[in-house]
């Protein structure tokens, strides 16, 4: 069941729950109405609000760990920096990060492993051709206590034959990432 909080109008379909019109206060809203408090003749002394506000945020323990807090608006900017600092690693420079990384070169005859579902062999460049390769190219399905692969559509129960399935395609083996 759905109700708006200001007049409480319900309803048990949320479709229509989004159609009930405005309330007679107005349109229905997440966000508080301001409310006007009658104003006494007598003031009492205050600091100027950025004072408090700085003294606030200077106190608060949300603003002091570099949170945003809803009461101050925003962050200290002091301790994002601090924050910034201490998360860089002494010595590292921005330019290694955003370089991008070099493919390693890999010789003919160095062993590499497979990254085909359910291949995971090892092998050379120099053996790797079109039908080297057994594999699954879709990604394995767990559902309902049912194990099985998405592309040959089969699905058993037990883990072990999960495993012995065999695979449905033929290509090249992958040395890359999966």
């Amino acid at each position: 069941m759905k109700e708006w909080s200001c007049c409480k109008k319900r309803s048990h379909d949320f479709s229509l729950f989004l159609e009930i019109p405005g309330c007679k206060t107005g349109k229905h809203t997440t966000e508080k109405p301001v409310l006007t408090k009658p104003t006494t003749g007598v003031k009492k002394p205050s600091p100027p609000s950025s004072m408090t506000n700085t003294l606030g945020k200077e106190l608060c323990a949300r603003c002091q760990q570099g949170f945003f807090c809803s009461d101050h608006g925003t962050q200290i900017k002091g301790n994002n920096k601090s924050i910034n600092e201490t998360s860089t690693i002494p010595g590292a420079s921005n330019t290694d990060t955003q370089a991008p990384q070099k493919k390693k070169k890999i010789g003919m005859n160095e062993p590499q492993i497979c990254k085909n579902k359910g291949c995971g062999k090892t092998f050379t460049e120099m053996e790797n051709h079109d039908t080297a390769c057994s594999y699954h190219p879709g990604p394995p399905v767990f559902h309902d206590r049912m194990r099985g692969w998405q592309c040959c559509n089969i699905h058993v129960k037990e883990f072990d034959e999960f495993m012995d399935i065999a695979p449905c395609s033929r290509g090249w083996h992958n040395a890359g990432p999966a």
